[in-house]
């Protein structure tokens, strides 16, 4: 038992300690763990540190419990003090300075060995983060239950919620925060954490009318931020304020902050949002994200979209991107390919922003991208605004969260009711963005029937007919679809629509410089081309055609990479693939990809298709294996980081180009065209190159895969290289 003296300094040691997370962290319940002891910060060897004393470190930072705890300094060195080695806590320590130790300042590590850990982000009802007998709070960050923005009873319809008084919920109570000492840099960060990219001034005169008839109710400190901060969270308390009810902010008002929200989520009279986002002239995407906002990191140069290599990549780097694109700050900046890999070149490396750029483009970065591989490409997660798409549209009747019967709210008879959407036309497409706005990530299958599945019986009725995706809807009620007059004559129940849902997809490219290098004409007997011409691989023409006549042949080969992060694999199971006679093989996918020549306007002169009969590992990255090959009626499948390669001198890798007069044509190749297989991103599944036949050979020059931009004006400047307009071979639409 101590003595009373021994109690006295134990409980003097426990008033002069407080904690931090700090460190190279992307969120505010992780990081490295820093202890200040007599107004000195310090950290925390990883020595005999374990899951108890995480415990005991997240719950006196006001979090229910610890995830984990990483030694070896992940989240960076520290600086100043060691202050406690072998740390020894049962786990029911109110406070770390409780647990058995060295004692403070005598440790033997160094700065490579401090600990960090990872909290859970539910936070413990009621718990009084500040300590009012703490002193130089100023190097504390801010530590609150919660923060919401409360609009005025005026816009609290408006969806998003842009304006209104900023509250942090501290000790179980909402309160207001005094504005004397409030700054653009704050509501900057505000905005960014609820989705927005900027903020704006408010009409004071509401606000001062309406504070003068409400009872206030203060927070007892103020708020420092430097604007770079991803939330509230992490910026540091500013003074304290002496509490006197009303009078506590004598010459202020409370908080009030006006964000702006990007062209994707402004609020319109229609719907309360406008349709899906288009940038003008983009010079920076996300591609391969499954979620609004996330996505690997794309740049515009030489009209050619590249990568960002991973290098220094940053929150600060990610949240420029993020603003730019219409969201708010990013919640992490993502490295190693996270979110996919890209192909083509690498555009950036070593990308250092202040946070405020505009653009990513107007940040400092090395040009040399030498040693960086699409392995290292960077990507990003944003703050996006808090729309309400989830709560009008459920999945029922599933086996887990993942997975059901898609069903819709939706106004019938002056009444909001729960119903189905007609199966009719269900497919890939509209599956993705009903994952998309449930937030669960890519769709994985489209149902057309879910009888197996036993949905709410009161919302069997179809409510929503007609569906037609693009992919890059937000929401189902953004797709094209019958208005009041429903069309579905199977009806729902049994017959409604149905998804599954992935936190992962594959992700097909197909590399557009073999192509180009691999082009040649071959003119070949026809009596050698039997096989072919009972899989339709030969134009109409050659049905009339004699044996000994000759076919001409546009041939390439296609090499097909899987970028994604799942392998790719057939929707039919081995025992309903179809064995073709004549070829001696099974076909897992009957139109794997379709080839085309397009005549300058679009118009089809000639066309080929490919089916998966062999759908393996050809090749792979080094240290990725091969899992699919055919031989033996084996498993058929591309795994990521592996590609598929057809051939040029197999049967149907070309088009019969017979009929075609010479001339200037668009040769076109579709990947998966169907959609039969699911996949993050389809915008990379087209390839378009320009094709010269003067009747004799064939020229194919200026691949590339997916949208080409256009450009306007004279000339554009990106990276500081200007582009003439007249000097560039005519992009294809």
């Amino acid at each position: 038992m101590l003595s009373p003296c021994s109690l006295l300094c134990r409980l003097a040691t426990l008033l002069c300690v407080w904690l931090r997370l700090a460190g190279d962290k992307h969120k505010h319940y992780e990081g490295r763990v820093e202890v200040n002891y007599n107004g000195e910060w310090g950290t925390v060897c990883d020595d005999d540190f374990s899951i108890h004393a995480a415990n005991v470190v997240c719950r006196e930072l006001g979090y229910v419990e610890a995830v984990s705890w990483s030694p070896s300094s992940k989240y960076g060195k520290g600086e100043g003090r060691i202050w406690l080695d072998n740390v020894h806590c049962s786990g029911l320590e109110r406070t770390l300075a409780q647990c058995e130790s060295n004692g403070f300042g005598v440790s033997d590590c160094k700065h490579s060995e401090d600990v960090g850990v990872v909290c859970s982000q539910r936070r413990i009802p009621g718990f009084k983060f500040i300590s009012t007998l703490t002193d130089n709070v100023e190097s504390l960050n801010v530590q609150v239950e919660d923060v919401r923005i409360r609009a005025i009873s005026s816009q609290r319809k408006r969806v998003p919620m842009t304006e209104g008084y900023l509250e942090v919920k501290d000790g179980g109570k909402w309160r207001q925060i005094c504005d004397l000492e409030w700054t653009e840099m704050n509501s900057r960060v505000i905005c960014g954490m609820y989705g927005f990219p900027g903020e704006k001034r408010y009409n004071t005169k509401v606000y001062n009318l309406l504070s003068k008839r409400r009872k206030k109710n203060y927070w007892g400190f103020g708020v420092n931020c430097t604007g770079n901060e991803a939330s509230l969270h992490g910026c540091k308390l500013g003074h304290k304020v002496e509490l006197r009810r009303n009078a506590t902010c004598d010459k202020g008002l409370p908080v009030v902050v006006n964000c702006v929200p990007g062209r994707a989520f402004a609020p319109s009279h229609a719907q309360g949002f406008s349709k899906a986002y288009k940038v003008e002239q983009p010079l920076v995407r996300l591609r391969g994200g499954a979620n609004i906002g996330e996505g690997r990191v794309e740049v515009l140069k030489n009209g050619e979209w590249g990568t960002v290599c991973d290098d220094s990549w940053n929150l600060k780097a990610a949240t420029v991107v993020c603003r730019e694109l219409g969201f708010g700050s990013a919640k992490e900046a993502l490295a190693g390919g996270k979110l996919g890999q890209g192909m083509g070149p690498v555009h950036m490396n070593e990308v250092k922003c202040s946070g405020f750029e505009k653009s990513l483009t107007e940040c400092y970065f090395n040009r040399d991208a030498l040693g960086c591989s699409h392995e290292e490409d960077a990507a990003v997660r944003c703050n996006v605004p808090a729309m309400g798409f989830q709560n009008r549209l459920r999945l029922s009747g599933g086996r887990n969260p993942f997975e059901g019967r898609v069903e819709v709210l939706a106004e019938k008879n002056g009444s909001l009711v729960w119903g189905t959407v007609c199966s009719d036309s269900w497919g890939t497409i509209e599956a993705t963005v009903v994952c998309r706005q449930l937030g669960l990530g890519f769709a994985n299958n489209a149902f057309q029937e879910t009888w197996y599945w036993p949905g709410d019986v009161s919302a069997d009725d179809v409510v929503m007919s007609g569906v037609r995706c693009s992919g890059t809807e937000m929401t189902l009620a953004q797709c094209l679809h019958h208005g009041k007059h429903l069309d579905c004559p199977r009806g729902g129940g049994r017959f409604a629509a149905g998804v599954s849902c992935s936190e992962t997809a594959p992700d097909l490219v197909l590399n557009a410089q073999v192509v180009e290098h691999t082009t040649y004409l071959e003119d070949r007997p026809m009596y050698i081309l039997q096989c072919a011409n009972e899989e339709h691989c030969l134009s109409s023409s050659a049905a009339a055609a004699t044996s000994s006549s000759y076919r001409r042949l546009l041939r390439f080969s296609s090499q097909i990479h899987n970028n994604g992060l799942t392998d790719f694999r057939p929707r039919a199971a081995h025992h309903s693939w179809i064995w073709h006679e004549c070829h001696r093989h099974y076909h897992s996918m009957e139109v794997f990809t379709h080839y085309d020549l397009l005549s300058l306007n679009g118009t089809k002169v000639a066309e080929g298709h490919k089916a998966s009969f062999c759908l393996e590992d050809t090749q792979c990255e080094e240290g990725i294996e091969k899992r699919y090959e055919c031989a033996n009626f084996g498993q058929q499948g591309i795994t990521v980081g592996c590609w598929d390669t057809y051939r040029h001198d197999i049967d149907c890798q070309w088009i019969d180009v017979t009929d075609v007069v010479p001339g200037d044509y668009i040769f076109q190749v579709v990947i998966n065209p169907n959609f039969e297989v699911a996949e993050s991103d389809y915008t990379n599944n087209v390839m378009k190159c320009r094709c010269r036949y003067d009747g004799h050979r064939i020229w194919m020059y200026n691949c590339y895969i997916g949208e080409r931009p256009e450009l306007t004006g004279d000339s554009f400047t990106f990276l500081s290289e200007t582009y003439n307009i007249n000097d560039r071979v005519a992009l294809l639409s």
